[in-house]
């Protein structure tokens, strides 16, 4: 078993900054991939950021030059630095770790409102 918590989010003006911090236990402790997607209200979930264990990153076109994903792998954790923020950035922002022997574990997500 594996478990991902996340923290962070919150409301934000536009143009305004947040951090998003997640960490991994059991199974998910070793995950090479890890990262971040987003769920807004009526729309399929998106990849925003990963991160792999040998230092390599992506990012969506959408927040490219705005985000940065980084990692400690002693402590387990991903972040999700999150600057320039627009109201369409506005979503339920999700953790996940791929693993080899459980596929992709998610973490609950925690919401993001950025107004205008």
């Amino acid at each position: 078993q594996g478990q991902l918590v996340e923290s962070g989010g919150g409301l934000v003006r536009t143009g305004g900054s947040l951090r998003h911090s997640c960490a991994a236990s059991g199974v998910c402790s070793d995950s090479n991939v890890r990262g971040w997607s987003r769920q807004a209200p009526g729309n399929q979930r998106d990849l925003v950021a990963l991160s792999t264990g040998s230092g390599g990153t992506a990012y969506a076109d959408a927040v490219t030059g705005r985000f940065t994903i980084s990692r400690d792998n002693a402590k387990k954790m991903v972040y999700l630095e999150m600057n320039s923020l627009k109201p369409e950035d506005t979503a339920v922002y999700y953790c996940f770790a791929d693993t080899s022997r459980a596929g992709r574990y998610w973490g609950r997500g925690t919401q993001v409102t950025v107004s205008s």
